[in-house]
């Protein structure tokens, strides 16, 4: 088991995967590198592959040549623990093998792994895996937020053992991800599709995101569990949210109805943004807080309802005016 799992020259598995890598970067065809590594068997996890002979690859105007080197070196990354923890526990071969080592980019891997999890009896698994392929693989922007938010709940989630691991098994992390593919869905017209992924997420991950809401990169659904997200709220860049967090309307009125959230915002446990207000960039929202009115950048909110405590830049001046 020292050897990298699909090496069949016994190469160390760093060396062996780094190489794989390489060798991916030189291809200049989605579709090749996608029939060349899809899995072969079933998993412990469905009871069939894909069809891989009925997917059809998308076209798509970003060679994986010009992919960033650091979503590549994520995935090499990921490959990586993937082998290690197959090593700890022979058991998870399989798995791993199935979600990760078989695939050959973290969008092919994340389309499959999703598909997986969001088909049933009357939604195929390879119609799911069409949807969320080209949806990640002809837009840039979510192959760069996908690589953001994996990277962002490693870094800010002491739970996260791992990339691997966020990528398993965290469901606010998949959540968000298959958010991305919905709202894009939406942006191009096609309704229907997009709110019946925004349905399956709620059944299967118990967050509800409306797919017209907008989602920055960087973004870390901590549990996710209960988290509610209306049609109208701005999400920024680097957002933390735990769970239970509603960002929705009033009920009062229509049209942009809900919260705008800034960059760097955390929101506690058990929160309630409601209305079109904004939370300011870096502020942060304490547990349980019930939030009716615009939070200033910076500052903190509390209590229900939240009031603003004194933010440092506010403190600081009036220190200078005493003196």
């Amino acid at each position: 088991m020292a050897a990298c799992i699909d090496n069949p020259k016994g190469e160390p598995a760093n060396k062996w995967c780094r190489l794989r890598s390489s060798e991916r970067l030189a291809c200049c065809s989605l579709c090749r590198f996608a029939k060349v590594c899809g899995p072969s068997f079933s998993n412990l996890v469905s009871c069939r592959a894909i069809n891989w002979v009925s997917v059809k690859i998308p076209d798509t105007t970003v060679c994986p040549c010009d992919e960033d080197e650091d979503e590549d070196d994520l995935w090499v990354k990921i490959r990586e623990e993937a082998q290690s923890d197959a090593k700890q526990e022979p058991i998870l071969l399989n798995y791993y093998y199935s979600l990760v080592l078989s695939h050959s980019s973290l969008e092919i891997a994340l389309a499959n792994h999703l598909a997986m999890k969001l088909s049933n009896s009357t939604l195929s698994r390879d119609a799911v895996f069409k949807v969320f392929l080209e949806a990640f693989a002809q837009d840039h922007e979510i192959k760069r937020a996908i690589s953001d938010d994996t990277k962002a709940t490693r870094q800010r989630d002491p739970a996260c053992i791992s990339y691997v691991h966020c990528f398993l098994h965290f469901k606010g992390f998949q959540a968000c991800q298959a958010h991305r593919a919905a709202h894009k869905l939406w942006s191009q017209g096609r309704l229907s599709l997009a709110l019946l992924i925004q349905s399956r997420v709620s059944e299967v991950f118990a967050v509800d995101i409306h797919p017209a809401a907008k989602i920055g990169r960087g973004i870390v659904l901590d549990h996710a569990t209960g988290i509610v997200i209306g049609e109208t709220a701005v999400i920024g860049d680097h957002v933390t949210i735990l769970h239970n967090v509603t960002l929705g309307g009033t009920g009062k009125v229509l049209g942009d109805r809900h919260p705008k959230i800034g960059n760097g915002v955390l929101i506690g446990a058990g929160t309630k943004i409601l209305g079109n207000i904004r939370v300011g960039e870096g502020a942060k929202i304490g547990a349980g807080s019930l939030v009716l009115k615009e939070v200033p950048p910076h500052s903190t909110a509390v209590g229900n309802p939240a009031r603003v405590l004194t933010t440092p830049t506010v403190q600081a001046n009036r220190e200078h005016s005493h003196q």
